[in-house]
């Protein structure tokens, strides 16, 4: 059986718990043995990481110590696959560019704050994306710093009325990508868990995860 680990905790602004619950509940449908954490000295369990078919982290802001980092990098690494959401996983540890690296971004801004947005898939063809059609969200729009080498598979457009420099800027939704052996898998949707009643949102999150557990 393959196991998840969800680490949870950090700003509770962006329902952690209630977040990973709803994740964690999909993919016990899909046969995995789900696990949660709420300390991330876990990563320093090298026995336990080594365990794992893959890392949910759902940790928004706080700090990693150089021990933690080094024992997520490391599993990853090594093979274990890591998937998240919005700032659980895309604004984790601001202070800390090598996760960064590793994640494939870094949040810097949602200018609107809650605004209507769409979200267009860009790859028809990937086992994450395949048969779904674009489809519009009331969430935070997420303005993001992205690493060239990542495979987009979700895009979104800004006509922002708080940031119109902007306007017509194409933004990385969906993406995935390697970290050594290990599949990186991120989505910038999942603000809050109301977000993963979207059926599209719920659906990539679990497909994506599906791909990156070894």
């Amino acid at each position: 059986m393959k196991k998840v680990l969800m680490v949870v905790g950090g700003w509770e602004g962006h329902e952690p718990k209630q977040c990973a619950q709803i994740v964690g509940g999909a993919l016990a449908a899909e046969g995995f043995q789900v696990e949660t954490a709420t300390t991330l000295d876990v990563y320093l369990d090298a026995e336990k990481m080594s365990s794992l078919s893959l890392v949910i982290p759902a940790w928004t802001m706080g700090s990693i110590t150089p021990e933690q980092e080094k024992g997520l990098l490391g599993a990853v690494e090594s093979g274990v696959g890591i998937a998240g959401w919005h700032g659980g996983m895309g604004d984790s540890f601001r202070s800390n560019p090598a996760y960064q690296w590793m994640v494939g971004g870094q949040w810097v801004a949602h200018p609107d704050n809650i605004t209507e947005y769409e979200v267009h898939i860009v790859n028809h063809r990937d086992r994450i994306t395949r048969g779904i059609a674009d489809f519009r969200m009331k969430s935070e729009q997420y303005y993001m710093q992205v690493d060239p080498s990542n495979q987009v598979l979700a895009t979104t457009t800004f006509h922002s009325r708080s940031a119109p420099w902007t306007e017509g800027c194409v933004m990385p939704v969906v993406w995935k990508r390697t970290w050594g052996k290990g599949r990186v898998f991120y989505s910038s949707l999942g603000h809050v868990a109301a977000d993963f009643g979207v059926r599209e949102v719920l659906e990539i999150q679990k497909r994506g995860s599906l791909w990156a557990a070894r």
